[in-house]
């Protein structure tokens, strides 16, 4: 039987897809962005055990060299995560495909579909294709977050089962994309493309960080891949914002000028729905 490491399940969300949906938070990054607002999301737990002397609450012990949650005596103060090594949480929880779907079924009647976002959730690929062929045979819309940093034939797969992606494009650019990230980003445009052309994408973003990236250039080139596949695609240009993120002053939040300017490029590169977040 396989089994996925949840970090949390958001019963009900109206930013992550169409509707009303609840969205499935899968354990584990290959990414290391600078500007993560989830950074507890990027590494399985570890089972150091540092984290247990910093609850007060009794929640955290270990047996037999791992780490247990008892999620009845945890007050979520977090202070586990933030004193983590490793960028992780003891906080998460092992699910069964049909243990999943059956927790998440109990929502389906005030919901329009299901969400899987991360951490990255192709990062536990097997786990997720096993989920999306069940979710399918149920009827249950489906949809991922990802950064489309998967192998291009895993994703292939996995796109026969799932309704749409929201993919992130954090950088046209290279190097840029692996100052951010770690990674290169040619993985990523190519399964871009692939989505794209397979009508498989519901809405692209792209996160706006200033003097960091070359965000007039990833505009730009996204913009003009989105106005030959489907003009009419939303693009979101999100803002930067350093609430939440673990290394805050790394960069400055991008101005309403900016953002302006930005949506005013993919517009004259034939984009018709850009929204600024």
């Amino acid at each position: 039987m396989t089994y996925g490491i949840v970090n949390k399940i958001i019963p009900f969300s109206a930013v992550d897809g169409p509707g009303n949906r609840t969205v499935v938070f899968l354990q584990s990054c290959n990414f290391q962005c600078l500007n993560c607002h989830n950074p507890e999301t990027i590494s399985f737990c570890s089972h150091c055990g540092i984290c247990i002397d910093f609850c007060n609450s009794d929640a955290l012990k270990i047996i037999d060299n791992v780490v247990i949650w008892n999620k009845n005596n945890c007050t979520s103060c977090d202070e586990c995560i933030k004193n983590c090594p490793t960028n992780s949480s003891p906080k998460t929880t092992q699910f069964s495909v049909d243990e999943l779907l059956n927790k998440i079924e109990k929502y389906s009647v005030f919901t329009s579909g299901i969400t899987i976002s991360g951490g990255e959730c192709t990062v536990q690929s097997d786990f997720l294709l096993e989920f999306l062929k069940k979710a399918k045979q149920k009827g249950i819309s489906a949809f991922i977050d990802s950064n489309l940093h998967v192998e291009t034939e895993k994703l292939k797969e996995l796109a026969n089962y799932f309704d749409k992606a929201m993919p992130d494009v954090k950088s046209y650019n290279l190097e840029k994309h692996k100052l951010l990230t770690g990674q290169s980003s040619n993985l990523v445009l190519k399964n871009l493309n692939f989505l794209l052309k397979s009508d498989k994408v519901f809405e692209i973003r792209t996160v706006i960080i200033p003097n960091i990236l070359n965000n007039e250039e990833t505009i730009s080139e996204v913009s003009k891949i989105i106005a030959i596949h489907n003009p009419k695609l939303r693009y979101k240009l999100i803002k930067y914002r350093k609430t939440g993120v673990k290394t805050p002053d790394f960069a400055n939040e991008p101005s309403d000028e900016l953002m302006q300017k930005l949506k005013i490029i993919a517009q004259n590169n034939g984009c018709e729905n850009i929204l600024i977040v």
